[in-house]
């Protein structure tokens, strides 16, 4: 089954939606506060992109890409940091319109390269971009700073 989404920019208004989402994809409770500061932020930020899905007015998915110039590219890169949609939307194709409405902006923008990481745990995820012909290519790192 497949579900029409209307994907559009994502707004201030939408940060609460936005906030059940990302702690529900992070299984914790961020800092709501911190979130929303961040949030703000980064709706004006030019590097930035939020998109939303709808469906019938309601936000059922989202999608974040953060873009800078990496030298050993040459070229301008975007990075997807997060993506959800809604369990009872998944599998009517949100997550493949979402990031369709993200290539569309990428190609328009000139990007070189469209990357995303995902955590080792979910695999389900890595078949999904498999699927959208990314590879997997490298790994990522992480050491935490900060708790």
């Amino acid at each position: 089954m497949s579900a029409q989404a209307h994907i559009r920019p994502a707004d201030f208004q939408d940060v609460a939606t936005l906030y059940r989402f990302i702690c529900e994809l992070e299984e914790c409770q961020l800092n709501a506060v911190a979130f929303r500061a961040v949030f703000q932020r980064n709706l004006t930020d030019r590097r930035v992109h939020y998109l939303v899905a709808e469906v019938e007015g309601e936000v059922v998915g989202f999608v974040s890409c953060h873009v800078q110039y990496l030298l050993h590219h040459t070229g301008k890169v975007g990075e997807i940091q997060e993506l959800y949609v809604l369990p009872e939307y998944r599998n009517q194709q949100i997550g493949r319109q979402l990031v369709s409405a993200l290539e569309q902006l990428a190609d328009e923008q000139g990007f070189v390269n469209l990357e995303v990481t995902a955590n080792q745990k979910r695999t389900h995820t890595h078949r999904f971009y498999q699927q959208l012909t990314f590879r997997p290519s490298h790994f990522k790192f992480v050491k935490e700073l900060q708790s």
